[in-house]
């Protein structure tokens, strides 16, 4: 079977508005080896291969589709060896429906320019999208990564890398991220880059975003390898299979008959998926750039990465949209937040991640169609309606706020589980209702109600 009959994006119906007017956004259906994904979808983040408290029954059960899991933090424990060895990260973590897998590249800024310096990806400044190169932010370039209390140093052969809990040097190249992915056996997996700082200057983007297209280029060729690889292997293993069938059927009564048949338990035997990845942070000319660049390689998808002002979100993804193909899938890389959710999917986004519902979850804040709240207020204390009156998920069908507050506050392990199972729920479905409301032609009523309940003050 040829890989892109694993990987077929049909879109179903493009976003247009009352008057007509077509825009970015469409929902869609995209196929993989372990399931069909109808975007747009939110793809849970399970950091080590699980989501904190949710086993991936309830996973399931709350509609999720897809999640994604840490390369880097499977790197160290418990090793891409072992994962390979149990079949891959479908079956060592039960979860038998599409699965991501990140390339460990966001490591570049988290342990590097941001570690220890309270730097998130987007930039909470006013300094905006930029469009020409002489507006420029305050320098956090490649000086960021000399200094002693950081953990990864760039270099253009890869990222050197120290193990946050004992120190160990590693290092990720290009070809060592998709080896690694390879072994781990996600449905879909991304290109080494470079993950920027909202502070970093201009010309540090610049020299990221290039470096970043050369290890997509070196990601893309050794990616081609293994499936050729892994191509040649089921071609073996079909041709072994078929000639042991003719030799059982061409055996005398009583013939002894080889029983070695094994085929080898692999992640190896499904195609992967790689996505490029567009970076080029808040300025306009280099997300053009990146966007042509990396939109002409031969990628079953493209991931948007990098850092970004809050304001200007959506005109950057909506610049970066209008250039890539459009025949194929788009991933907004970590970002999550409701407001986010809407304006990327007007602005043509088919896929999200981000960590936020079950952290949020684990310090008490749970979103409502209301709004925010910290159900960890005294407020809460004997109030026994459900976190959300208007939620179908099993917390808010069973338990009180002021149950969740006192497991919470007792710091107790059910609560997190609780409270992670409705944060999930309320966002998977939310980006569900988001696609139903593009295939029904209200997308914007929808926002427009949705937004001013949620963020009424």
């Amino acid at each position: 079977m040829k890989k892109e009959s694993f990987f077929q994006f049909k879109i179903e119906k493009k976003l247009k508005d009352k008057d007509g007017k077509t825009f970015l956004g469409r929902a869609g259906v995209f196929n993989t080896p372990h399931g069909e994904i109808k975007t747009p979808a939110f793809a849970a983040v399970g950091t080590k291969a699980t989501m904190k408290g949710i086993s991936p029954e309830q996973l399931k059960d709350l509609n999720a589709q897809i999640f994604l899991a840490n390369t880097y933090h499977l790197f160290l424990s418990p090793g891409p060896e072992i994962i390979k060895k149990a079949g891959g990260l479908h079956n060592f973590s039960n979860w038998h429906g599409p699965i991501m897998t990140d390339s460990g590249g966001f490591q570049a800024f988290s342990l590097g320019a941001a570690f220890g310096e309270n730097i998130s990806k987007i930039a909470k400044d006013d300094s905006g999208f930029q469009q020409v190169a002489k507006n420029k932010t305050k320098s956090c370039d490649a000086t960021c990564e000399d200094k002693k209390n950081k953990l990864a140093k760039i270099t253009e052969e890869g990222v050197a890398f120290r193990n946050y809990k004992t120190g160990e040097k590693l290092f990720f190249s290009p070809e060592k991220s998709m080896q690694i992915q390879e072994d781990l056996g996600a449905d879909i997996i991304f290109a080494f880059d470079e993950c920027t700082s909202p502070q970093a200057s201009y010309e540090y983007q610049r020299e990221a975003m290039e470096r970043t297209h050369r290890w997509a280029l070196r990601s893309l060729e050794e990616h081609q390898k293994l499936e050729k690889k892994k191509f040649n292997f089921l071609n073996s293993v079909k041709n072994k299979v078929a000639g042991l069938k003719d030799k059982v059927f061409s055996n005398k009564p009583g013939e002894s008959v080889s029983t070695d048949r094994t085929i080898p338990d692999t992640p190896g035997l499904y195609p992967q998926a790689l996505f490029g990845i567009v970076q080029g942070g808040r300025f306009e000319d280099l997300r053009k750039e990146s966007a042509e660049f990396i939109g002409s390689m031969d990628f079953e998808g493209f991931g948007i990465g990098g850092s970004f002002d809050k304001d200007d979100m959506k005109k950057a993804v909506a610049v970066v949209n209008r250039i890539l193909p459009e025949n194929k899938p788009r991933h907004l890389l970590g970002i999550g937040e409701v407001i986010d959710l809407f304006e990327g999917v007007e602005n043509g986004v088919d896929f999200f991640d981000c960590v936020a519902p079950t952290r949020m979850a684990r310090h008490g804040t749970l979103h409502t169609e209301n709004g925010k709240i910290n159900i960890e207020n005294a407020g809460f204390k004997d109030d026994f309606s459900p976190p959300d009156k208007s939620c179908r998920c099993y917390t808010c069908q069973n338990y009180s706020r002021a149950y969740l507050r006192h497991l919470l506050r007792e710091k107790e392990t059910f609560g997190i589980t609780l409270a992670s199972i409705h944060n999930l729920y309320f966002i998977v479905n939310l980006v569900h209702r988001i696609r139903e409301s593009i295939l029904e032609d209200r997308f914007f009523e929808f926002k427009k109600s949705f937004l001013k309940s949620y963020y009424k003050k």
